[in-house]
């Protein structure tokens, strides 16, 4: 059973400066929260209540965000607002959230590795917070109840079109087991669209058995021969499915990825039109104004 989740957030956010310069990415607002809270209750909602979150010193606002604040309820109560004092109080008791700084080389598969050494012996799932699912069953749910059924490793896969390849880490698909699950014989990282070996692309989901730890820590010990000096989570997959049992999950939602400029100006886009309050609003503004975007 997957009890325990990580989410990565030491990630500089490069590429959506200047906007991140002082408010790291993951506190960026979709709708009426931030990024990395709707990942925190996807998982929660999910049956994951046990969050490691890997973070660095830029990202203190991530910590406030989710911590009781007594004196802010207080005074919401005393002004007369009780249901604002509710959601504070409701946001600091979500989940049980542990932070851990950091520390080794760059590359996506060190915070992974720093929150297995806390974990423990057993699997977990990662979900960055770049990403926002709408779908029936969360993601996380998807993912996991892949795991509960195959017991081995399991990727978040999406449709793409080719040209997307290089973008992403494209799964080598051996066979199609229904219900949107696939097994895999390992990843090729940015291909050509050429060189893809498949349609679909390895989205920020993953659950992670210490098999694949056992890799990552195998790629630390090497680290400083490598040119750029990074370890990518996506390697230690592929070197672990040469020669065991990996499967991946198309995941059945829409995704929304907030990780560039115009993608996440898409995401907010989308999240406001179907927002219940003020999506008919924002759709009568678009119309009145000569637009026509479609609704949800």
């Amino acid at each position: 059973m997957i009890r325990k989740a990580v989410i990565p957030v030491a990630g500089l956010g490069s590429r959506m400066l200047p906007l991140t310069r002082a408010l790291p990415k993951e506190m960026l607002p979709i709708g009426d929260r931030p990024v990395i809270e709707h990942t925190v209750r996807e998982l929660v909602e999910s049956g994951i209540e046990e969050i490691t979150i890997v973070t660095s010193s830029r990202k203190h606002l991530i910590q406030q965000h989710f911590a009781p604040d007594d004196d802010l309820e207080r005074q919401l109560r005393a002004s007369g607002k009780p249901e604002l004092a509710d959601a504070v109080h409701e946001l600091a008791a979500l989940a049980h959230i542990t932070y851990v700084f950091q520390n080794g080389p760059y590359g996506n598969g060190t915070p992974v590795l720093n929150a297995a050494r806390v974990i423990g012996d057993e699997p977990f799932m990662v979900l960055w917070a770049d990403d926002v699912f709408v779908a029936e069953v969360p993601r996380a749910g998807q993912l996991k109840a892949a795991y509960e059924d195959m017991r081995a490793p399991v990727l978040a896969l999406m449709p793409m079109e080719l040209q997307d390849a290089p973008r992403y880490g494209v799964p080598i698909v051996t066979r199609d087991l229904g219900q949107g699950r696939l097994r895999i014989s390992g990843l090729v990282e940015k291909p050509s669209p050429e060189q893809a070996p498949s349609r679909f692309a390895a989205i920020g989901g993953y659950v992670i058995t210490p098999g694949v730890v056992a890799e990552l820590e195998a790629r630390t010990r090497r680290w400083r021969q490598r040119p750029d000096g990074e370890i990518y989570l996506t390697e230690a997959l592929h070197a672990y499915a040469l020669g065991h049992e990996v499967y991946g999950q198309v995941i059945d939602g829409t995704w929304w990825d907030t990780g560039s400029p115009l993608s996440y100006l898409k995401a907010q886009f989308a999240a406001a039109l179907a927002h219940p309050v003020y999506g008919p609003e924002l759709r009568k503004l678009a119309h009145d104004s000569g637009g026509s975007p479609a609704g949800p």
